[in-house]
């Protein structure tokens, strides 16, 4: 006759009842805590699926007097060291301020204003979620929110940050045709609210996968180009050459270190218009 122990019939028995209770328990949870590889909206930054989707292979090999060292930089990094920065040769930067219509950048003041402090020529950054709101209403988000540009010399276009889908679909659930559509949507808004044409900064995997690799915003908007290498590799349909190249995230102080294709006078003409 088989022996059982005291309380080995009780939990067989409850374990249906306990299992059924957290799979509801799952259920009722957002999808957020669901899913820990989803990450949370408004988190989105720069490259932030370039090693995932494009990986990484080497950094550019040696100095070269004819590029300009710059950084981007969002709210994960906090209160950015700029003098370090500045003293280590950095002279540009671009600072996230808004992604979709549903957020700011809570460190945007000390990132933006703190780099323009210090010397450098700075820039702001919008990630784009096409699924959310029309280009031209997150043009519109964005210029209100810091995107703006000023004729003073030091301050750039704003980026549109056009890249993977960090929450879902990569391309957002839009078609090639309507993708393009949505891009010229926003860089139209931001010109007729602005003077300048956006930067485009990109990967040319995502662009040809999720625009067709459209080549019609090349004579207009400079390219920016994302990709972790010794070279920034074959560029999307229409540009010759790239303005800016984000070729790290594992830089000094603050990890996300990218190049202007220029001296510093040229990086000063981007500014000025």
């Amino acid at each position: 006759m088989p022996v059982h122990r005291p309380g080995s019939v009780r939990r067989r028995l409850l374990a249906p009842l306990v299992a059924a209770g957290l799979t509801v328990l799952s259920l009722a949870l957002p999808a957020s805590a669901r899913s820990a590889d989803v990450p949370q909206r408004g988190s989105a930054t720069m490259g932030m699926g370039v090693l995932a989707h494009d990986g990484q292979s080497g950094t550019p090999s040696s100095s070269d007097a004819t590029q300009t060292e710059g950084v981007d930089v969002a709210s994960y990094q906090g209160n950015v060291a700029w003098s370090t920065l500045w003293g280590s040769g950095v002279k540009w930067a671009y600072t996230k301020a808004t992604e979709g219509t549903y957020y700011t950048n809570p460190y945007f003041a000390q990132q933006y204003n703190g780099s323009y402090n210090v010397g450098m020529i700075r820039g702001a950054y919008h990630f784009a979620t096409p699924d959310t709101t029309s280009g031209a209403t997150q043009a519109n988000y964005f210029v209100d929110h810091g995107g703006g540009w000023s004729g003073d010399g030091r301050t750039l276009p704003g980026a549109l940050d056009i890249e993977w889908n960090p929450y879902g679909a990569a391309c957002y659930g839009k078609t090639q045709s309507g993708m393009v559509t949505w891009i010229r949507d926003f860089l139209n808004q931001y010109k007729a609210r602005t003077g300048r044409d956006a930067v485009i900064y990109t990967a040319t995997s995502w662009w040809t996968q999720c625009t067709g690799n459209y080549g019609g915003f090349a004579t207009t908007n400079p390219l920016w180009i994302a990709r972790y290498a010794s070279d920034p590799g074959t560029l999307p349909a229409g540009w010759a050459y790239y303005t800016m190249w984000q070729y790290t995230s594992s830089g000094p102080t603050v990890g996300d270190h990218d190049k202007f294709n220029g001296a510093y006078d040229r990086l000063q003409a981007l500014a000025n218009g």
